[in-house]
């Protein structure tokens, strides 16, 4: 199995590098086109977001390899102390800042700037992102996610919820299997390995990530 598994991840990295490839030469020519040629200005502003879109797809590449890369070599150092969730959500947030703006998402949180709690920043921003991420990815434009922090007697729960699709019952265990894509987001951009990494770095810690959702009105991952 785990020599299935490198087999799979070694595909994967070899797929995204190839498919870095197209960005690339688009974006070599969209700029050499706007260095050489004079463009009506109408014309040059269609080049410049053809290009914010190859830019958008390579930011999207890189990362995956960041992330299979990480898989393969199965390294999660955890660095943990005591520190205010609410800066780790912020740096969370900040990485689906620009995509919701585009998409017109309103997102809001509801976290005590106090409240404290054992945790590594790094990777937990990581596991949050994740989760933010999917949730930008699969609501519609004019939707809204919301986050919340919430102190209990022994832990601390943090809920990410979203308007979009919504999973069905029957996939809440699948989702979180390293590689596992519904077949309806077969179009959206992703390589199956976000929530498998986010669950892995929550569970290093101590921690659970559950869902709960309702086909067409959205969905909340728990943490």
């Amino acid at each position: 199995q785990v020599r299935e598994e490198k087999q799979s991840i070694q595909e994967m990295v070899s797929d995204i590098s190839h498919q870095v490839k197209t960005p690339v030469a688009n974006l070599k020519m969209y700029n050499s086109t706007l260095l050489e040629r004079r463009l009506a200005p109408e014309k040059a502003r269609e080049f410049q977001r053809r290009m914010e879109s190859q830019i958008d797809k390579l930011d999207f590449l890189m990362q995956s390899m960041v992330k299979m890369s990480r898989l393969e070599t199965g390294v999660i150092t955890l660095s943990v102390s005591s520190a205010p969730i609410y800066d780790t959500i912020g740096l969370a947030l900040a990485g689906i800042e620009l995509l919701a703006e585009k998409k017109d998402i309103a997102v809001t949180v509801d976290c005590d700037p106090e409240l404290t709690v054992p945790h590594d920043r790094k990777w937990t921003a990581e596991a949050l992102f994740n989760l933010l991420d999917n949730a930008v990815k699969y609501t519609p434009p004019g939707g809204r996610i919301t986050v919340t922090a919430e102190r209990w007697e022994t832990e601390t729960k943090i809920d990410i919820s979203d308007t979009g699709r919504g999973i069905p019952e029957q996939h809440y265990a699948q989702i979180f299997k390293r590689f596992y894509r519904e077949e309806e987001v077969h179009d959206a951009d992703g390589v199956g390995v976000g929530l498998y990494l986010c669950r892995e770095i929550i569970q290093s810690q101590g921690g659970t990530v559950q869902v709960k959702s309702e086909v067409g009105r959205g969905s909340t991952f728990s943490v």
